[in-house]
């Protein structure tokens, strides 16, 4: 099972406030023990909302709101991708994840759909083929 977990941005993170050395350290070697393990398969910090942009869909027309976003509570500052064999499993791991906020804050675990999560049909044909040829693109 693919679970992303979903480090939630903070007004710190937002004014684009880099997380001290010792934090650094402490999510260096966190990583590093869930990539020995052979769970982790991405992770990575976000640049802050002012340095994005959404694309708001309304009908058929698109239209694109520059930020930074207000709701800094809604906003993602990191995330990690891991691989493990429950969700019970993620939490565990996700325990032992050091605080990566100078205050109270909290981390949400996410399950990925898989696709035989939706049967068969010509429309997951495609995305399997389209998964193989991004696969092969990263060899």
């Amino acid at each position: 099972m693919r679970f992303m977990v979903i480090v939630k941005a903070t007004k710190d993170s937002e004014a684009g406030k880099m997380p001290s050395e010792e934090m650094l350290g402490a999510m260096a070697r966190f990583n590093e023990e869930m990539v020995k393990a052979g769970i982790m398969l991405d992770g990575a910090g976000l640049q802050s909302s002012a340095k994005g942009a959404r694309i708001r869909f309304t009908g058929g027309k698109r239209s694109v709101i520059d930020g930074p976003f207000a709701e800094t509570k809604e906003l993602i500052a990191g995330y990690w991708i891991i691989q493990v064999k429950s969700k019970d499993e993620a939490i565990e791991w996700m325990k032992r994840c050091p605080n990566p906020y100078n205050e109270d804050g909290e981390i949400e675990i996410r399950q990925f759909f898989e696709l035989e999560d939706f049967g068969e049909s010509p429309a997951i044909d495609h995305h399997k083929a389209v998964g193989e040829q991004m696969a092969s693109q990263k060899k």
